[in-house]
C-alpha cells in the first residue's frame, strides 16, 4: 500500500517538470533562420576554414546575418557556389579571381647546400623554434612537409629531388591551410591568372645581395633590374627583396630575363621565341652595282688588249 502513493507522487512531479520544461523552451526558444540550412547545403562542406570561419555551418550563418556578401567568400566552391548563396539570400556577389597557393622558395638542394644536419621531430614548426635550418639560408623552406600534412585536398607534395613542396594547381582550392602551417611564410595565395599563367619572385630572403647569394644561388639579390623594366609599377623592392603584386602585373614577362639569379618564375607560358640570328659579314650578299662592275672589268681589259698599238 505504501508503494502506490510513492509512484503517484513521482508521476505528478515528472508531469509538472515536463510542463515547466515545455513552457520554458517555448518562452526562450531561439528561432533559426531557415535560410541557414539552405546556404549550408549549397556549400561544399569541406570545413577547411579557408573562409575565415570554423566550418561551413558557421560560414552559412555569417552569410545569412550579413547585410551584404562583401568580404565573404568560399575559396573551395568559388564563384559558382557563391552565386548560389547570393541567389538564396537575394543578394549580389562580386566576382573574384581564382587563387592558387604558390611556394616562394627556389632553394633546391643544389642551389642551397646543407651546412648541418637536424636530428629531431620532422616538423617545420618545431624545427623553426630551435634554429634557422640545415642550410645557410634562414628564410627558406625547411622541407619537413607541414604544408603537406594539413592539405585536405592532396594538392601539395614534397619533391624528393629538390626538397621543396610543389602545388598541384588543378587540386588546389586556395583554402589557405598550407599558408597558415608554414612557419617560414614562404607559401602565398596569388591570382591564378588567365590560362593559369602567373609570374612571381620565388624567394623571401631579405639579406643583402652578397649574403643572400652565398646562402642560395637562386636567391633574389635586390639588384632592382626587374623594377627598372616594369612599366606597370607591379614590382617593389623592400628589405633587399623584390616582390611582384599579382593585382598589378600584366604578365608582360619583361622582368623575367632581367633577373641574374633566375629568382623570378613564369608559369604556364609558351616557350619564348629565340631571336633570329643576324647574318655575319661573310654571309652578306655583294651589292648589285659591285657585282656588275666586277663582271664588266674583265671585258674592258680584254677589249683594251685587242686595240693595236700605234708606232
Amino acid at each position: 500500500m505504501t508503494i502506490l502513493p510513492t509512484i503517484l507522487v513521482l508521476v505528478v512531479i515528472a508531469l509538472i517538470s515536463a510542463i515547466l520544461l515545455f513552457i520554458t523552451s517555448k518562452k526562450f526558444e531561439v528561432k533559426e533562420d531557415p535560410r541557414i540550412s539552405e546556404v549550408a547545403e549549397a556549400l561544399p562542406q569541406a570545413n577547411c576554414g579557408g573562409c575565415g570561419h570554423p566550418g561551413c555551418a558557421s560560414f552559412a550563418k555569417a552569410c545569412c546575418e550579413a547585410s551584404s556578401l562583401e568580404g565573404l567568400w568560399c575559396p573551395v566552391g568559388g564563384e559558382p557556389v557563391m552565386t548560389k548563396v547570393a541567389e538564396i539570400l537575394g543578394q549580389s556577389v562580386a566576382k573574384s579571381d581564382p587563387l592558387v597557393a604558390v611556394v616562394r622558395c627556389n632553394g633546391t638542394c643544389e642551389a642551397r647546400p646543407r651546412t648541418n644536419t637536424y636530428i629531431g621531430a620532422r616538423s617545420c614548426k618545431i624545427e623553426s623554434t630551435l634554429y634557422s635550418g640545415e642550410t645557410g639560408c634562414s628564410y627558406g623552406c625547411l622541407g619537413n612537409g607541414d604544408c603537406v600534412a594539413v592539405c585536405d585536398f592532396d594538392a601539395i607534395h614534397m619533391n624528393p629531388e629538390t626538397g621543396l613542396p610543389e602545388v598541384d594547381e588543378d587540386k588546389c582550392t586556395a583554402c589557405g591551410a598550407c599558408v597558415k602551417a608554414c612557419p617560414k611564410m614562404i607559401i602565398e595565395l596569388r591570382k591564378k591568372g588567365p590560362k593559369g599563367r602567373r609570374i612571381y619572385v620565388s624567394c623571401v630572403n631579405k639579406d643583402k645581395g652578397g649574403v643572400a647569394r652565398k646562402a642560395c644561388a637562386n636567391a633574389c639579390i635586390g639588384c632592382s633590374k626587374c623594377f627598372k623594366v616594369c612599366q606597370f609599377e607591379a614590382i617593389t623592392i623592400e628589405n633587399n627583396l623584390a616582390y611582384i603584386d599579382h593585382q598589378k602585373c600584366r604578365l608582360c614577362r619583361k622582368c623575367v630575363p632581367e633577373c641574374p639569379t633566375g629568382a623570378i618564375h613564369e608559369v604556364n607560358f609558351p616557350p619564348r621565341k629565340e631571336p633570329a640570328a643576324k647574318p655575319g659579314p661573310a654571309d652578306k650578299p655583294a651589292p648589285a652595282m659591285a657585282t656588275a662592275a666586277a663582271t664588266a672589268a674583265p671585258a674592258a681589259t680584254s677589249s683594251t688588249a685587242s686595240v693595236p698599238q700605234k708606232d
